[in-house]
């Protein structure tokens, strides 16, 4: 079910009023309300995915009660190692069995040898890679003593199940997001009437941004060898307000859906097209998954103790494991890696941690030096951002290739130049927005509070005839696929 649609908008509402006005007044009524509203928000795209929900969640409950009660040090190794075979093992097999079996008959054919193996057609579980990563760190926190195992199956079910967020994150740990189902939620209205607001903008980013800068973007990526190198620049530049727009967008949606019903997820973007360096933008780009790989990759692998070369050799795991996170490509291999050679000087250097601060926090317009720093890191992420969206490693060199060529300086031009000249002013209100209100959680959380309540509703009203009469043709949403 997509948030952008007319079945989620029948949804919401319906889960919404039988939460607050039928089972309100009894906790596991509404956990268990969650949970089936839940199973039937993931089993309107494909029920028959449901079971490896239910079979990780029963695996990952009673790995966490066994890790109670077991004190011997190499049956609790035992335990985790199920959690994450199983856990690992659906992930591995339905996202990149095919992958390793190309690579691995690849490899053969280079030494006159033929693999005999076919490719399977196998079908991506949607959200696979999010409810995976969420339900391992529950019990790898309970493995390192950090978080008490529940007993409760419904909430813990709840938690792993949770439909704003089941498919595409945040990314929640269970010491945040599982407590809030033990607790009494009461109804509060101004949470709620935020929580409308952040869905809101979060729709605004996907259907008109997103949708929007998809068409063209698509466009030019699919025909990029008809294409001279100014309008290959463009479509890159429209890629990135997509996937920033659908990433985010669903984000905002999802958060705020959540705020609906009482409950609290993490921030998972923070403006990372306004960051002045690639460590920035990693700490403000899909945090809930920065902040995971952090936790459970980077620090155990020794972190940033030990010799620089162990320090460096981590931190190009970590960036490589993220790149191949996001798909069975050698595309998002290169991505990855790329972001962590962007990293590397920051860290010798020893300035990734500067900018902790928002951007001209307090003032209309950054100072120069910050407004150079902010156009040099977004090049270098929509630079990077060519290999995350091509087809194959030769189609993203052959792109930069043209891009870099004397067509640079010439005229943009594809049939659809005037539609694209609509997205690009509507792109850059969306960028006045966001930067005025980059000091807030998301853009328009206080966006003019100042003005008298006619005039702000005005405003909201005006966003949803915007999305209406601008919105493009339907997507799926991006990180869908990961």
């Amino acid at each position: 079910m997509l948030f952008n649609s007319i079945d989620f908008a029948i949804f919401l509402p319906i889960v919404f009023l039988l939460y607050w006005f039928v089972v309100n007044k009894n906790l596991k009524l509404q956990n268990l309300l969650i949970l089936i509203a839940s199973y039937v928000f993931y089993a309107w795209w494909d029920w028959r995915f449901l079971s490896l929900i239910i079979f990780s969640t029963l695996v990952d409950y009673v790995v966490g009660l066994k890790l109670k009660s077991e004190n011997h040090a190499l049956n609790r190794k035992i335990l985790l190692w199920i959690s994450i075979i199983v856990n690992l093992g659906f992930l591995g097999f339905f996202k990149y069995y095919n992958f390793f079996l190309e690579n691995f008959r690849n490899a053969f054919s280079i030494f006159g040898f033929e693999i005999n193996a076919n490719s399977l057609n196998i079908i991506l579980p949607v959200g696979i890679s999010f409810y995976t990563f969420q339900t391992l760190s529950y019990t790898i926190d309970i493995y390192k003593r950090k978080l008490e195992p529940t007993r409760d199956f419904i909430a813990f079910s709840a938690f792993v199940s949770f439909f704003p967020q089941l498919v595409a994150g945040p990314i929640e740990r269970a010491k945040n997001l599982l407590p809030q189902f033990y607790n009494k939620r009461n109804f509060n209205y101004s949470k709620a009437v935020d929580g409308l607001r952040q869905i809101l903008w979060g729709l605004f980013k996907k259907v008109v941004i997103a949708d929007n800068c998809a068409e063209f973007a698509n466009h030019i990526f699919n025909n990029s060898a008809e294409m001279n190198g100014s309008t290959l620049v463009l479509g890159a530049l429209f890629f990135t307000f997509q996937i920033y727009g659908d990433f985010s967008g669903y984000s905002d949606i999802a958060i705020g859906s959540a705020r609906l019903f009482g409950f609290n997820l993490m921030r998972n973007f923070a403006f990372p097209y306004f960051s002045r360096d690639i460590a920035e933008f990693w700490r403000r780009w899909h945090i809930s998954l920065s902040t995971w790989f952090r936790d459970y990759l980077y620090i155990p692998l020794g972190g940033s103790r030990g010799a620089m070369w162990k320090v460096i050799r981590n931190i190009f795991i970590v960036f490589i494991v993220s790149g191949f996170w996001h798909g069975a490509n050698w595309t998002f291999i290169v991505w990855g890696a790329l972001n962590g050679l962007y990293f590397i000087p920051l860290f010798l250097n020893k300035s990734h941690k500067n900018h902790q601060e928002i951007v001209a926090k307090g003032h209309y317009l950054p100072d120069m030096k910050s407004f150079i720093l902010i156009l040099i890191t977004f090049s270098l992420t929509v630079f990077s951002w060519i290999f995350f969206r091509a087809e194959n490693i030769s189609h993203a060199l052959s792109y930069i290739s043209e891009i870099f060529s004397k067509s640079l300086f010439s005229k943009p031009e594809f049939p659809e130049m005037f539609d694209a000249l609509i997205t690009i002013i509507l792109i850059g209100l969306f960028i006045i927005v966001e930067w005025r209100g980059r000091e807030w959680q998301y853009a328009l959380q206080r966006f003019g509070f100042r003005w008298k309540q006619p005039t702000r509703f005005a405003l909201y009203y005006c966003i949803i005839i915007i999305i209406f009469w601008f919105g493009g043709q339907q997507q799926d949403f991006i990180y869908f696929q990961f």
